[in-house]
């Protein structure tokens, strides 16, 4: 517990859901009691005015029934409460209300009660204005110097000082250049207004020349009735300090001199008469509230300010003298007298925490303990230090940084997809061609073993699938319980995913001795949705733009037993063709051979060969797992089809820089328009108006080409998270014919896959050219390397925008030719093989020459086009039943 806390002296929480702010608090002895106690005025933006004089018998109580004086419900919200002589005739003190259409100036007085219920307190309404336009705020005082009553002024929504003489409205005044209301304040010792405009700027107005200016009421006149209707409004001097204001208030504790002070959002200001910066203080958190009052050191000032921290600064000048903390955000702080405790600090919470408390410390009543003192036995102590230099080895060589038994031990998490279609397709606001878009049902059990706190399950699929809901909750209060949850997965937008994995990841507190409040823990379950939720059964094509030929080493097996779902009855002849139609319009052929050992994949896009070459992979490993055969291996003897996945880079690329090219268009036009709007408010202000020079017409264009801006933006990026989609699919496909290519190990293949896709997620801050890059240089200089000298880390901290694609496609290509020439990939340089070892197939050792990738710029086509590679212009001469599709 902190020592400096705030004392709670009396505290109460007002209402149920009810809402406050700044203006919402004032501390006066409303009811003219003469005792020189201040009464606690509280009104609502529900509408509910309350008046507190706390009693408590001791220190920390909650209110009594007693402490609530009156409690009146005034229907209209309420804005504002201050505490003045507002009626003529009499110098007793009265309550302002303000609401948002209408001023309200109440009487409040009690009456000696003859029994034990206590004294009786009315409220009576003396007078009202109903307000022509919307008020903001309001201020008081002796406007003008009058003597023994005081004046209010409010400050409209649009900007127009209302001045009311109590019972009578006086004028009312628009402010110069006025766009949104600041906060409002009046300085009796140079009869003068202080607000903060949106511009930005302290502004001071002389009351004087608010009376005599020109009448707000006759702004709609003709050009010959405003040429004698008063002076221009001036405003007395202004100061930019370059944030906008929370409150202002003006400080006069003596004759000699008055300080206004402005809380601004990072800073609060205090100046002199004229405007004048006296000084200023940068605060360190977000500003709530403010008050300054008087200081008990001469020629000082102190100052209350509360903010977003649960804190309450008090400054002396710019000297923090105390800090204590608050039980809530304060929104409005008063200093008064009450049951004659002088200098209560009354908070308000903008939810109703009602608190007034003083500052004071708690003693610290802590002694540490004495320590046992013993002797050490240094030979036991080696034995624990070596069997925990073994935990910790044991450790880092397993990688694993946290125990999956005590994990599983705690939750159990299964995930079911349905093996069939739900009867009533959860689809909705679908984007797809097709149709009929199908859903399918997962079920997620989770099972747990102790008490577990905050569970929050929540999935995860490829974009454009798409869940009915992906965030669920649950409250393990006992072991052995069981949850299950369901949810549909559809296909959303018209193009196919990157992959049919799903993730579904629960984090939860585990209570532990040492932690009641639980430990953060996170466990996942992978699935994986079926072909047949975003593909569906379609006729062989004869000519495909891409194709590529997978070899196996096992003799051939029936397109029909490995992809049942997709097999057509009437063409039972036709065992070595199928053909698949996503829903999004394309189409992809898979043919198996029937006297070689091989399997082709041919559609109109590169992309959309991976999702079936991995699904014909994944099922020809599951039918030969079933049948016992553990040395079962596919293999790629082709060329890496680098150039189809260049163009899609490229494509890529190009609407990243287009999406960038549409912002700044779009930021130009902004403040086009601003500015526009600015010069048109000028004109409809100005109190001789200048003929408009079509910028009515200029702001409507500009706001049409702001709206078709937004629109190309919006479509931009639609566009940019298909392709990114379709980027993630060839990745996968590259990734995957390298492996096979070279065959390389699944932690090989996880490491070419992190290079790949750094990025699940494509933005213009962070694009997934540069990520790629930097982690393909990164292999390129430490596993990668031509020699041991290059093995060193010499990355920039800071990831540049790409300016071309030239960089990565030469980096890529050039992986592939390391990996061709015996590169290894693994995770520490010191692991790397030498290079210039001989690996089997009489690959050649790394050339050392510095020449090297300049020559690959000459010679890539030469690299990576020798090869069998088939399309349309080299089809495959081994097998005939591969040149085509029969009819």
């Amino acid at each position: 517990m902190s020592l400096f806390k705030a004392r709670d002296w009396w505290s109460t929480v007002l209402g149920e859901e009810e809402e406050f702010d700044q203006g919402c608090l004032c501390l006066a002895d409303v009811d003219n009691s003469g005792s020189g106690q201040d009464k606690i005025i509280v009104g609502s933006f529900m509408g509910y005015l309350r008046i507190f004089n706390p009693r408590p018998v001791k220190t920390g109580d909650g209110a009594q029934a007693e402490d609530l004086l009156l409690e009146v419900h005034l229907r209209d919200p309420i804005l504002q409460v201050e505490v003045g002589q507002f009626v003529s005739g009499t110098e007793l003190l009265h309550l302002a209300v303000l609401h948002s259409r209408k001023l309200c100036v109440y009487s409040i007085s009690g009456t000696l009660g003859n029994v034990e219920h206590g004294n009786q307190y009315q409220i009576k309404l003396m007078y009202e204005h109903n307000l022509q336009r919307t008020a903001c705020n309001m201020t008081y005082g002796s406007f003008g110097g009058v003597k023994g009553r005081d004046l209010i002024c409010i400050q409209s929504m649009d900007g127009m000082l209302m001045v009311f003489e109590q019972e009578s409205y006086a004028f009312g005044r628009f402010l110069p250049g006025s766009l949104l209301p600041g906060p409002l304040a009046y300085s009796p010792r140079t009869d003068s207004f202080i607000t903060v405009s949106s511009c930005r700027q302290v502004e001071s107005y002389k009351y004087q020349v608010l009376a005599f200016a020109t009448d707000a009421d006759k702004r709609q006149e003709t050009e010959q009735q405003k040429l004698g209707s008063g002076k221009r409004l001036v405003v007395d001097w202004t100061l930019n300090i370059g944030e906008q204001a929370l409150d202002i208030c003006i400080v006069s504790f003596n004759q000699s001199a008055s300080s206004i002070f402005v809380l601004g959002e990072r800073n609060f200001f205090c100046l002199k008469d004229n405007g004048q910066i006296r000084f200023m203080k940068k605060l360190d958190c977000s500003p709530s509230c403010f008050l300054p009052y008087c200081s008990v050191s001469e020629g000082t000032i102190n100052t209350l300010i509360g903010n977003h921290s649960n804190m309450l600064h008090i400054y002396q000048d710019v000297t923090l003298k105390w800090a204590t903390q608050l039980p809530h955000i304060p929104v409005a702080v008063r200093v008064g007298c009450l049951n004659d405790l002088k200098g209560v600090i009354v908070t308000l919470s903008d939810d109703g925490h009602l608190q007034c408390s003083y500052l004071g410390t708690d003693p610290s009543l802590f002694q540490a303990p004495k320590v046992e003192s013993r002797e050490l036995n240094y030979d036991e102590l080696d034995i624990e230090l070596k069997e925990l230099q073994k935990i910790i080895k044991d450790v880092n060589k397993s990688q694993v940084l946290w125990p999956m038994t005590e994990r599983e031990d705690d939750l159990k998490v299964s995930v079911l997809v349905s093996p069939s279609f739900d009867a009533v397709s959860q689809a909705t606001d679908v984007e797809v061609g097709a149709e009929l878009v199908p859903s399918i049902t997962v079920k997620v059990t989770l099972h747990n073993r102790v008490v577990l706190q905050k569970v929050k399950l929540s999935i995860y699929v490829q974009s454009p699938l798409v869940l009915t809901q992906d965030q669920f909750t649950f409250e393990f209060s006992t072991p052995e319980m069981t949850s299950t949850v369901s949810f549909s997965v559809y296909l959303k937008r018209n193009y196919t995913p990157s992959a049919l994995d799903g993730n579904a990841v629960v984090s939860y507190l585990r209570p532990t001795d040492r932690n009641p409040d639980g430990v953060p823990r996170v466990i996942q379950c992978k699935f994986r949705l079926p072909l047949k939720l975003i593909c569906q059964p379609g006729q062989p094509s004869k000519t495909a733009s891409h194709k590529l030929t997978i070899d196996t080493n096992k003799p051939p097996v029936s397109l029909l037993s490995l992809f049942p779902g997709f097999a057509n009855q009437s063409d039972d002849d036709q065992v070595n063709v199928m053909g698949f139609r996503f829903l999004g319009g394309s189409r992809v052929t898979l043919l198996a051979s029937k006297t070689s050992q091989r399997y082709r994949v041919q559609s109109e896009q590169f992309e959309d060969l991976w999702l079936i070459t991995n699904e014909l992979i994944h099922r020809l490993q599951e039918h030969f797992e079933k049948q016992g055969i553990k040395d079962f291996a596919c293999s790629f003897s082709g060329c890496m089809p680098l150039q189809e996945y260049f163009e899609l880079i490229d494509h890529h690329f190009e609407l990243r820089k287009n999406g960038e090219k549409l912002e700044e268009l779009l930021s130009e036009r902004a403040v086009q328009f601003r500015a526009i709007q600015r010069r048109l408010l000028t004109r409809f202000k100005d109190k001789t108006p200048a003929p408009l020079q079509h910028l009515d017409t200029l702001l409507d264009g500009t706001y049409k080409q702001v709206m078709a801006l937004a629109d190309a933006i919006e479509e931009n990026q639609g566009n940019l998270s298909q392709l990114f989609t379709r980027l993630k699919s060839a990745t996968h496909l590259v990734i995957l014919l390298i492996g096979l290519w070279q065959k390389l190990s699944a932690e090989q293949m996880a490491i070419l896959e992190a290079a790949f896709l750094p990025l699940q997620e494509d933005t213009q801050e962070l694009g997934w050219e540069e990520t790629a890059d930097a982690a393909i240089s990164h292999l390129l200089k430490t596993c990668l390397s031509k020699s041991s000298k290059e093995q060193v880390l010499n990355l920039s901290s800071q990831l540049d925008p790409a300016k071309d694609t030239s960089r990565l496609k030469k980096h890529i290509t050039l992986l592939c030719d390391r990996l061709a020439k015996g590169g290894r990939l693994c995770l520490s340089t010191d692991a790397a093989v030498p290079q210039t070892m001989v690996m089997p197939g009489g690959c050649t050792p790394i050339p050392e020459s510095d020449l090297e990738e300049r020559a690959l710029d000459q010679d890539t086509a030469e690299l990576f086009t020798n090869h069998r590679h088939l399309s349309t212009q080299t089809p495959m001469p081994e097998d005939p039943t591969l040149q085509g599709v029969s009819e």
